[in-house]
């Protein structure tokens, strides 16, 4: 039996009962899917998820992938896992029709690509060829669309960004990797890179690196970066391959999780010449590379929320299944039966406590999926680019924080036996814990939320959002009165939580030191906002729940309970420490950033 449980059913609640997609789909930018072919998609995606594609889940981890000379040797389940995903053409849902892509709505690719993150994390993440060749074919040149976007796609190349030094790491900008001119959009490039996420293997015919490196006399920092095209083999003019290019891989690391994915130490130009060619013939890497950067962060948010629905789920079975202890009521009673361990009640509260945030981190995730799609569909107004600015940092912050938390949950629920691997939970949190570190940990996506997408922005974005979540809280039903009453609470305790930053940050133009008190709350920041957000989004789940369930067939009402349910739970559990965040930030005075280091 495969290890990984999809909720489907979820999904189309999402994108079709709420975000209303099927007023769109078929029309306009993505009229080769109506509703009938997303969801005939889903239910193969589905399909292949939970059978070929999910196949190498354990394996992958047991027999992790090997550099040998040099290459690395992928396992044989791996690349049949690929070949399933590949041959099926689904690398191709999202990538534009320009490259001959499906040209997919991007929450219709996101809804599928949960069901791949969720059942094979390790392996989905060799799957970024089409991302990468379709930032070359937006920034490149008319060249280097045909050269390397083009075949990228065709023959299913594989594809990296390539940013991490190793005395950098998250200061993108300090990295030393050197780019020198040889002639037109052609550069040599030395350096060593590390942290490379698929930087080799024997899988793919070709890969292809985007690179940031600093150009000769470029600025300090990340104003001179570049952004290079970097192949594992060099492309002959009648575009057969040509000579190994000189960046090869130096070191494989030996990781806690998702060790069937090949995390890299690459060398550039050690030995040989490593060619570079730069994009679009522009320097303006650091800003090309958050094309690719900003995918990633949804890719992590998603995966984030897609295992905790397995996991939860897998833990939701087991609970019905077994049987342990008698009813708490009869507790005294020796003889009194024994019951499925989901009657006993904090076995209930951990179950809902994992089912409401599994569905709110899948609310928020779509609904920024659903904002990329008004991108393209109202392109007029800039507003829907800027709210998926906004929103980003907390789907990808915010769900890796409460995916892990939230797996020990799952765990805790099969007790003993969940900490072996009988289950999939042991590595559903092994592979989980490098949510919070990927593409900018919690911390760098809440500095980013809140100095460059709420005060730079100046708040005219989160103002915007937040009149829609009071026209909710004004104006909704009646049966979630003390519901929305909660939620414009907690809504003023995080404007209150800004404007606070806001203060410690005007205060630090004066007097440096200030800053500190901002940087000690922009975690809170993000979570209180986050929860804000998913509350609001469940709360008008239920509205939706709540308005279909007396209609409903039978086999619907109790998907819709639990939505009404998730929502109560939520509201109840997430929302009263907006307050209490709030008031630390408020208390804040900066002792600890005065604190001697010998104390800690």
């Amino acid at each position: 039996m495969s290890h990984y449980k999809s909720n489907l059913r979820d999904v189309e609640f999402n994108l079709f009962e709420y975000l209303d997609v099927a007023s769109y789909y078929g029309s306009g930018p993505f009229e080769g899917f109506d509703r009938d072919m997303a969801m005939d998609s889903l239910r193969e995606v589905e399909r292949l998820a939970v059978g070929d594609f999910g196949a190498s889940f354990a394996d992958a981890d047991r027999n992790a992938p090997k550099l040998v000379d040099g290459e690395v040797v992928l396992p044989d389940t791996v690349k049949a896992s690929l070949d399933a995903l590949f041959d099926g053409e689904w690398h191709m849902l999202g990538i534009d029709h320009e490259l001959g892509g499906f040209g997919a709505p991007d929450s219709l690719r996101w809804a599928a690509g949960e069901m791949f993150a969720g059942s094979n994390p390790a392996v989905f993440l060799y799957v970024t060829g089409g991302l990468m060749a379709k930032v070359i074919g937006t920034l490149g040149t008319e060249e280097q669309k045909q050269k390397w976007a083009q075949p990228m796609v065709d023959r299913r190349w594989g594809a990296t960004m390539v940013l991490t030094e190793p005395d950098a790491g998250s200061d993108v900008g300090a990295g030393t990797a050197k780019a020198i001119h040889v002639e037109g959009d052609t550069w040599h490039l030395e350096g060593v890179k590390r942290f490379i996420t698929s930087g080799e293997s024997d899988y793919f015919e070709n890969i292809v690196h985007l690179v940031l490196a600093r150009r000769e006399g470029g600025e300090p920092g990340t104003k001179g970066l570049s952004m290079f095209i970097v192949p594992k083999f060099l492309v002959n003019e009648d575009g057969s391959l040509g000579a190994r290019n000189g960046i090869r891989a130096t070191g494989l690391e030996h990781k806690m999780g998702i060790k069937g994915s090949t995390t890299c130490e690459l060398s550039m130009g050690v030995e040989e010449q490593c060619v570079g060619y730069l994009v679009g013939g522009v320097h303006e890497g650091i800003r090309q590379m958050f094309h690719v950067i900003e995918d990633a962060r949804m890719l992590i948010g998603v995966k984030s929320a897609s295992t905790l629905s397995t996991g939860y789920l897998n833990a939701l079975d087991y609970a019905k299944e077994r049987i342990q202890s008698a009813d708490l009521t009869m507790a005294t009673d020796k003889a009194a039966p024994r019951v499925e361990i989901i009657r006993h009640p904090d076995v209930r509260r951990m179950l809902m406590l994992q089912k409401s945030y599994a569905e709110g981190l899948r609310a928020l995730w779509m609904y920024t999926a659903w904002t990329l799609d008004k991108i393209k569909l109202e392109q007029e107004d800039d507003y829907w680019a800027k709210l998926n600015d906004l929103l980003l940092p907390m789907v990808k912050g915010y769900s890796s924080e409460k995916g892990y938390e939230l797996l020990a949950q799952s765990l805790q629920v099969f007790g003993g036996s969940g900490f072996t691997q009988d289950y999939p939970i042991e590595q559903y949190i092994r592979d989980a814990k490098i949510d919070t570190l990927y593409e900018g940990t919690t911390a760098i996506q809440a500095l980013d939320l809140f100095f460059r997408k709420i005060a730079r922005d100046q708040g005219q974005t989160l103002m915007r959002l937040t009149e829609e979540i009071l026209q909710y809280v004004k104006g909704g039903s009646d049966e979630f009165v003390s519901e929305r009453q909660a939620l414009g609470d907690a809504l003023e305790q995080v404007q209150s939580h800004v404007g606070i930053l806001v203060g410690h940050a005007m205060a630090s133009m004066q007097d440096p030191p200030e800053i500190y008190k901002a940087g000690l709350h922009t975690n809170g920041l993000l979570e209180s906002l986050s929860e804000v957000l998913i509350a609001w989004l469940l709360l008008e789940h239920a509205e939706v729940a709540s308005a279909a369930l007396e209609s409903a067939e039978e086999s619907d009402k109790a998907f819709y309970a639990g939505k009404i349910a998730s929502a109560k739970f939520f509201v109840g559990d997430a929302l009263p420490k907006a307050a209490l965040r709030t008031a630390a930030a408020q208390r804040e005075d900066g002792w600890l950033m005065h604190l001697p280091d010998e104390a800690f």
